[in-house]
């Protein structure tokens, strides 16, 4: 069992609680991000690739197995690593499940053909603090349920 972070557009406080949470349960961390961003954290394996469109979502999925924890804001990436076995959860602490992952990629599509028409939709939100605290209280309930389930 690893952690593959999307690191590119990961807030720090996500990262720092992904290392924290990562550190107690002695599980590995690999964060995967372009040549335009720089990640020292003295725990994770940092792994850079290209700017190209997808070269992060493809580097983790390509690393991904059952039972690994994907951590993405990335729908499309969240939906493949369900498909492989591997649980997914974004900055905000929403696991992604095969219940929800559909309806969120419909959303998503409707949401790019409402721009390629012309037309603004709002952006995210501004992120709070009880952002983070949500993040870590799902990552550790997710983490915790896994690790158990491997473990025991």
């Amino acid at each position: 069992m690893k952690i593959l972070v999307d690191a590119d557009a990961c807030p720090v406080p996500v990262k720092n609680t992904i290392i924290k949470v990562a550190k107690e349960f002695g599980l590995p961390v690999i964060m995967i991000i372009d040549t335009s961003h720089i990640i020292d954290d003295g725990y994770s394996e940092v792994i850079t690739v290209d700017k190209q469109e997808n070269s992060a979502d493809l580097a983790i999925i390509n690393r991904t197995l059952p039972g690994d924890v994907v951590v993405t804001q990335d729908f499309g990436l969240a939906a493949m690593a369900i498909g492989k076995g591997a649980a997914a959860i974004n900055q905000n602490g929403m696991i992604y499940s095969s219940e929800n992952i559909d309806r969120l990629l419909f959303e998503r599509h409707i949401s790019q053909k409402v721009r390629c028409s012309g037309k603004r939709i709002a952006g995210p939100k501004k992120r709070l603090k009880d952002n983070d605290i949500k993040f870590e209280a799902s990552f550790r309930a997710l983490i915790h349920r896994l690790y158990m389930s491997i473990y025991g």
